[in-house]
């Protein structure tokens, strides 16, 4: 992950008592619409916001006059901080900001302001309540206005529902630019985060879903900008990169990859065994040798589980996963045997792999009790209309 040149905002005299709530706003190349969204926002909040804020124009290497423009809002504007980075980069730029942040909340909204500021209450309420974890506007929940043409709207539903099926995300709408988080939260997450551009929203929430943080989820009034700048498609090829890293990374697809070495080696000490043993001793014997490695695999791999704490209690825990995969595989043995007196060995060895795929789902739910953090097994993703 590159580390980004980043100045200190401005001082101001508000700074001296942080504010509860910190709203970002990531900007590069912004000079037309920069100073008119600013001073809507802060219209907005100096009049209709109950709680104590301050807003950051976070710069991520802007080559026009965005910067000049954002630090003459700072110096006419009480409560407008401007944060520069030398490198692109909106994920960079909401790393930068949040990993410094003083207050409660930290919160970010795109530019153009498109989606409709009265949502911001309802966004961040739940987190100063202690409530839930992080808040994400939604375009794509019941409740949701939004204008925007159909071929962003189907951009959109098809990569939030890629997300659900790759990844297993219950989050509606992971690119809607407006989103907030307990700052606590958010120091926990980011090291783990590497992205810095726009998939790094995604995988901000992806992780914050493993961990079995609460989202809380509004739907909000949106409308398109029509002047947007947004690669489309280098934007979309970042997102499937970061979608498909995600995957690889995921605690399913390891167990299965630890599950298939497992599998093939216990079939051939099976084979091997099997030429001078009765098959039911040498089934024990072979996912006896294969259980230890594999609990021991998937606990480093899998589940992440470092070190010799709680070592011994783990592989315990596994010899009774072990024996359910035992029963398992010996009632398919017995089973075959009394419908055919002497099986050919193949078809011993396809009943004992299918036996085995059988054990390996009870390995799968066992192993997620016995090594997973009981915090990090669910999430809750509650949704209110704005």
């Amino acid at each position: 992950m590159a580390t980004a040149e980043a100045h200190t905002p401005q001082a101001t005299g508000h700074r001296r008592h942080a504010p509860l709530v910190e709203i970002v706003v990531p900007v590069y190349n912004e000079h037309a619409v920069l100073a008119t969204s600013i001073r809507r926002l802060h219209s907005y909040l100096s009049e209709e916001f109950p709680f104590s804020w301050r807003i950051v124009i976070a710069d991520n290497a802007s080559t026009d006059d965005t910067l000049a423009i954002a630090q003459g809002l700072a110096e006419a504007l009480p409560g407008v901080d401007v944060l520069h980075l030398a490198q692109k980069g909106r994920g960079r730029a909401l790393r930068a900001a949040w990993s410094t942040s003083e207050s409660d909340i930290v919160a970010y909204m795109d530019v153009d302001l498109s989606t409709d500021l009265r949502a911001l209450l309802p966004l961040v309420a739940p987190l100063l309540s202690g409530h839930s974890d992080l808040a994400i506007g939604t375009r794509l929940a019941h409740g949701a206005r939004v204008s925007r043409s159909t071929k962003r709207e189907f951009i959109s539903r098809s990569y939030n529902h890629l997300l659900h099926g790759a990844l297993r995300a219950r989050f509606s709408d992971a690119q809607c630019g407006f989103k907030a988080a307990r700052t606590e939260v958010i120091r926990d997450l980011l090291p783990a985060v590497s992205d810095d551009a726009w998939f790094f929203d995604t995988e901000l929430l992806v992780l914050a879903e493993r961990r079995g943080l609460r989202i809380y989820e509004v739907p909000v009034d949106w409308v398109e900008d029509s002047d947007s700048r947004v690669d489309i498609a280098s934007t979309a090829w970042g997102d499937l990169r970061g979608v498909a890293r995600l995957a690889a990374e995921s605690q399913a697809l390891r167990f299965i990859a630890i599950g298939v070495v497992s599998t093939i080696a216990y079939v051939l000490i099976y084979l091997v065994l099997g030429t001078w043993l009765a098959p039911e001793v040498a089934n024990a014997l072979a996912l006896a040798a294969t259980a230890v490695a594999n609990t021991a695999a998937n606990r480093r791999l899998t589940f992440g589980v470092r070190g010799r704490a709680g070592a011994i209690r783990h592989q315990l825990l596994g010899a009774f996963v072990f024996l359910l995969g035992l029963a398992l595989t010996s009632g398919a043995l017995a089973v075959l045997e009394d419908i055919v007196r002497r099986p050919a060995r193949l078809i011993e060895v396809i009943v004992l792999v299918a036996a085995s795929a059988v054990a390996t789902l009870v390995r799968y739910v066992c192993l997620r009790w016995v090594f997973a953090d009981r915090k990090g097994l669910g999430v809750t993703v509650a949704t209110r209309s704005a």
